[in-house]
């Protein structure tokens, strides 16, 4: 089942076929379509499209050929100014094998260092002629004005629910995969908008045994199932701290959950209590200020807890 990853053997591969980002693509077909490519910048959250973007544009501007036209980097594994000088600079200078440019593909660019990105800029101008650039980055903030001025900024957003399931449920069909409602529900709960995540825990739950049900979902995944921790809640604001201590130690130790995902699903259901919102903020800063303990190395059993109990107290007012 894992002998193939699905994140690359369902990558679409032309642009019409990227999922959730119509506007963006509308505007990119129409570049490929005039065999012309300014310089990009994809900005957006992780596992939206950016890459899959990048290999479509190559893969229809230079045809099977497109490999020996398209340099990929990251930058977060090569970030200093000798990639720029040497390794990007030497492809951008040859010739195109095949069309008008070559294209470089340079995947989170915002960690590049400021005198790597003062040295791309140049190297940008300079061969502009026989090569685009196309970088990719979470936040465009972090991209030096220069650089931001010679591209064509593209943002791509979070992707729609519908849009990660009816993914999903094509590589279901594919793979003759058993996948139940639930399951699905979950699995774009996990992923947060983010494809590449929904279809890494989908191909993980399948290598279980039997049908793909939400419980699988949340075992493959190791993280808090939303109506356990929910019912914790709801047990710690009635009074009953006993309970909802108990269902905690069950996440804790039973589970084997992190304390860190444990108090984000805390965060999450939080919103979901029926209760008066002015409680739900003050509830919402014990979370913060007992999250920031953990991250400083408190134990986690002893700040969950007294979470739990901030949370009767607030209950009881």
């Amino acid at each position: 089942m894992l002998e193939e990853i699905w994140t690359e053997k369902y990558r679409p591969k032309k642009l019409g076929e990227v999922v959730g980002q119509e506007e963006i693509t509308k505007r990119l077909e129409s570049f490929v379509k005039n065999r012309s490519l300014p310089h990009c910048l994809f900005a957006g959250p992780a596992g939206v499209g950016k890459t899959t973007s990048a290999l479509a544009i190559a893969r229809e501007l230079f045809g099977d050929g497109w490999k020996s036209n398209f340099l990929e980097l990251n930058a977060s594994d090569e970030r200093g100014i000798d990639t720029v000088r040497v390794k990007i600079k030497d492809f951008a200078r040859t010739m195109p094998l095949a069309g008008m440019f070559k294209i470089v593909y340079l995947d989170e660019a915002d960690s590049l260092t400021k005198d790597a990105q003062h040295a791309l800029r140049r190297t940008m101008e300079n061969y502009a002629t026989t090569c685009r650039f196309i970088l990719a980055c979470n936040y465009s903030s972090r991209i030096i004005l220069p650089i931001q001025s010679r591209t064509a900024v593209f943002r791509f957003s979070p992707l729609k629910e519908q849009d990660i399931e009816g993914f999903l449920k094509r590589i279901a069909a594919a793979e003759k995969l058993s996948v139940d409602a639930g399951a699905y529900k979950s699995l774009v709960y996990l992923s947060e908008g983010d494809m590449r995540r929904a279809v890494n825990i989908m191909q993980t739950a399948a290598a279980m045994d039997g049908a793909i049900t939400e419980e699988v979902v949340y075992a493959a995944t190791n993280r808090a199932d939303p109506k356990e921790v929910s019912v914790m809640l709801e047990s710690a604001l009635s009074g009953n701290f006993r309970e909802a201590r108990n269902r905690l130690l069950s996440l804790l130790y039973e589970r084997g959950l992190a304390s860190e995902d444990i108090i984000k699903e805390i965060y999450s259901q939080t919103f979901s209590l029926t209760i008066e919102d002015e409680k739900k903020l003050g509830i919402i800063e014990k979370i913060g200020e007992y999250e920031f303990r953990l991250t400083e190395g408190s134990n986690p059993q002893i700040q969950l807890e007294a979470l739990l109990a901030q949370i009767g107290l607030a209950g009881k007012k």
